[in-house]
């Protein structure tokens, strides 16, 4: 059984940095496409960025240039480099993967960008 395990949520100022890490158990080998989606207050839940297990990666529209999705295969990560963060960018953010049609979703780690 796959487990995603995120860290590195916080509060913020418009402007900052945070990287979010996710956990992968029992190993990052067992999904192949993994990736970040943000879920909004009151709004549905939305892809951030992807990464394969051939390091190709896609982000949307809004976070392209600012997020930057990498994965650490020795440790079992995936991370999200996020700077120039703005208001907009604050929700719930969730690690996710898919392997074989299998879709795996951690809890999620709250980001929260205000002035």
């Amino acid at each position: 059984q796959v487990q995603l395990v995120e860290s590195g949520g916080g509060e913020v100022q418009p402007g900052g940095s945070l990287r979010l890490s996710c956990k992968v158990s029992p190993s990052i080998f067992s999904v192949y496409k993994m990736g970040w989606y943000r879920q909004h207050p009151e709004k549905g839940r939305d892809w951030v960025a992807f990464i394969t297990g051939d390091d190709l990666t896609k982000y949307t529209e809004s976070v392209e240039g600012r997020f930057t999705i990498s994965r650490d295969s020795a440790k079992n990560m995936i991370y999200l480099q996020m700077n120039s963060l703005n208001i907009e960018d604050t929700a719930v953010y969730l690690c996710w993967g898919i392997d074989d049609g299998t879709e795996y979703w951690g809890k999620g780690t709250l980001v929260t960008v205000f002035s």
